[in-house]
């Protein structure tokens, strides 16, 4: 009896109305969660840009190295 005060439509409505806010809500987070993962990325792609130029720095240190040693040794 208690639909008796609201009718079975609104009810309904009112039903329909609470899910499409859960779903807007839902997005929102998802769209959130989207930008965070985009900014680690990012972040990952920058600190593996680093390591890689690092990297680069430290083998041409070890060549010259290497090329100074083989010159000492004969």
């Amino acid at each position: 009896m208690a639909l008796g005060i609201i009718g079975i439509q609104e009810f309904t409505l009112a039903v329909i109305v609470g899910t499409l806010a859960a779903i807007v809500y839902s997005l929102r987070v998802l769209v959130l969660i989207e930008r965070r993962i985009a900014r680690m990325d990012e972040n990952i792609e920058r600190i593996a840009a680093r390591i890689a130029a690092e990297e680069l720095k430290i083998e041409r240190e070890e060549r010259k190295i290497e090329k100074e040693l083989g010159r000492k040794k004969k």
